[in-house]
């Protein structure tokens, strides 16, 4: 005796058998996030006004840089997920739907990338 639905046998698709990680990444990160965006303003703060000598040597401290790092990491890994689920959810498609998502991790991967290029010339001083 099968539990899956007669429509659920005709299209192939049963349980997708994955996602919670997913899941329980997006809630990591959505935690991690907070603490790390306190630290992200707070250093914001302390360069607003300040000459760029004082604001460049605050900003690539590396007690500075490495939670920024962080921030960029756990923001990208929680954009990524988000726009992935609402791209399965809300995309009709199968074939859109592979392209929207490839499209998603190229481009958070770009984003993510690209700022912590930013954040390692700024700390490295390269």
């Amino acid at each position: 005796m099968s539990l899956r639905t007669p429509l659920s046998s005709v299209r192939g698709r049963g349980s997708a058998k994955f996602g919670t990680e997913d899941y329980w990444l997006q809630r990591v990160t959505a935690v991690a996030l907070v603490p790390l965006t306190v630290v992200f303003i707070l250093a914001i703060v302390m360069v607003v006004g300040a000459p760029y000598e004082r604001a460049h040597a605050l900003l690539g401290s590396p007690f500075v840089a490495i939670p920024f790092a962080a921030v960029v990491i756990a923001g990208v890994l929680h954009m990524r997920i988000g726009m992935q689920v609402i791209i399965e959810d809300y995309t009709p498609s199968d074939a859109w739907k592979i392209l929207f998502v490839l499209l998603n991790n190229f481009f958070s991967a770009l984003v993510a990338l690209a700022i912590l290029w930013a954040v390692a010339k700024l700390s490295f001083g390269v």
